[in-house]
C-alpha cells in the first residue's frame, strides 16, 4: 500500500480525491490537511459522516512528508508552489513524496506562466515537472517525481483537438466550452450565486482566459504545431458538474474527400481506455461521475466540428490525478478509477 496525503482537502476536488482514494485498493489515506486544520473531515464534507471521521490538520510540510509516499496538492495557484518549494528545500531527498499538483503552477513554461498568472517562485522544479495528460505523456509520468495535473478546460479541449492537428489549418481554431459551476470552486461569487446562475448561461473571459495559453502550449508540445492560434471562449452553465467542449476548425486544402474524422479518432485512441469515440454528439450526463472523455467529430466540406464531454471535477481534476498517481507508483492505469457515469 502507498501512503497518500491531500493538502487542500476542503474544496470540491479535495473531496473527490478522498472519495476515490478511500476505495482505492493500492492507496491508504494517511494525511488530510488544509490551511486551518482543527476539524474532522465529515464536518467539512458531511457525505463522509460515519465513513471517514479523520482529522483534517493544518498543512505542515514536514508532517506531510513523514506520513506520505505520494501527495496531492488541491490548492490554488501560487499556494501550491509555495508548498512544493518548501518540500524540496527543507526535506531530505529520501523523504520527499511524489507530488501531483492540481493547480496551474507547474503546467506552463515560465514565460507563459508569468504572462498568465504571476511571478513564479519555484523555477527550478518547474523545469522538471511533467504535464499529466496520460494519453500523451504516459511514459514521462511513470518516471516523474512532480506531475502537473492538467486543467479541466485544456483536458476536454486537447483530447478533442490533438488527433486532428496534422489535418487542420493553424489559424482560426475556435473552442466554445461550457462548464458546470463546480469548476469555479467552492467560494461563492456573484456569478456562482444561485439566483444569478440558475436558468442562465454566459461567457466569461472570452478570448482572454488563462487556459487558452495552456491549450496552445500543449498543442505545440504534443502535436509539434508551433504558433497555433486558438480562440477560446468558456461559458458558465447552470450545472453542478460536467464540461462540454465544441471545437471548430478548417481542414487543410490537401485533405481529401475520403478523410473520415471518426476513423482518425478511433485509430488515435485505440489504446486509450478512458476515451470513448461516439457516433453522435456526447452528453455530459454520460460521463458525469467518471474518468471518461467522450468525443465525436464531423466534417462538412473543409469545416471540422469536434465535440468532447468530461466530468470537470474528475477527468478534469481528481480522477485524472489518481490515474497519474497510479502511473507514478507502478500500478495499472485504471486501478480504482471510476469508469461508469452516474
Amino acid at each position: 500500500m502507498q501512503k497518500a496525503g491531500i493538502i487542500g482537502v476542503s474544496g470540491y476536488t479535495g473531496a473527490e480525491l478522498v472519495r476515490i482514494l478511500h476505495s482505492h485498493p493500492k492507496f491508504e489515506i494517511t494525511y488530510l490537511a488544509n490551511t486551518q486544520g482543527g476539524m474532522k473531515l465529515c464536518e467539512i464534507h458531511p457525505q463522509f459522516f460515519g465513513i471517514l471521521n479523520d482529522e483534517v490538520r493544518k498543512a505542515d510540510v514536514r508532517q506531510a512528508c513523514q506520513k506520505c509516499d505520494i501527495l496531492f496538492l488541491a490548492l490554488p495557484h501560487k499556494s501550491a508552489m509555495e508548498f512544493v518549494k518548501e518540500i524540496y528545500e527543507c526535506i531530505d531527498s529520501d523523504k520527499i513524496p511524489k507530488i501531483i499538483d492540481l493547480s496551474a503552477d507547474y503546467r506552463l513554461s515560465l514565460t507563459h506562466y508569468e504572462r498568465a498568472y504571476c511571478a513564479h517562485m519555484d523555477k527550478e522544479n518547474l523545469k522538471s515537472a511533467v504535464y499529466g495528460l496520460p494519453e500523451y505523456a504516459r511514459d514521462s509520468i511513470k518516471s516523474a517525481k512532480l506531475v502537473a495535473n492538467p486543467g479541466c478546460y485544456p483536458t476536454a479541449s486537447l483530447l478533442a483537438l490533438l488527433p486532428f492537428l496534422p489535418y487542420i489549418q493553424k489559424e482560426g481554431i475556435f473552442i466554445d466550452a461550457k462548464s458546470g459551476v463546480s469548476g469555479a470552486g467552492k467560494k461563492l461569487t456573484d456569478d456562482t450565486h444561485f439566483p444569478n446562475i440558475n436558468e442562465n448561461l454566459f461567457a466569461y473571459s472570452p478570448l482572454a482566459h488563462r487556459h487558452q495559453i495552456e491549450i496552445e502550449e500543449k498543442c505545440a508540445k504534443f502535436g509539434g504545431i508551433e504558433n497555433l492560434q486558438v480562440h477560446f471562449v468558456p461559458h458558465l452553465s447552470p450545472l453542478t458538474r460536467g464540461m462540454l467542449a465544441s471545437v471548430f476548425a478548417t481542414l487543410k486544402s490537401e485533405v481529401g474527400e475520403d478523410f473520415e474524422p471518426l476513423e482518425i479518432l478511433r485509430a488515435h485512441y485505440k489504446n486509450s481506455q478512458f476515451v470513448r469515440i461516439c457516433t453522435t454528439p456526447p452528453r455530459i450526463s454520460n460521463v458525469r461521475g467518471s474518468n471518461m472523455c467522450d468525443i465525436f467529430a464531423l466534417r462538412r466540406g473543409r469545416g471540422l466540428f469536434i465535440n468532447s464531454a468530461i466530468d470537470n471535477l474528475l477527468r478534469g481534476a481528481s480522477s485524472q490525478a489518481v490515474v497519474n498517481a497510479n502511473l507514478m507508483c507502478g500500478f495499472d492505469e485504471d486501478c480504482g478509477i471510476p469508469k461508469v457515469g452516474i
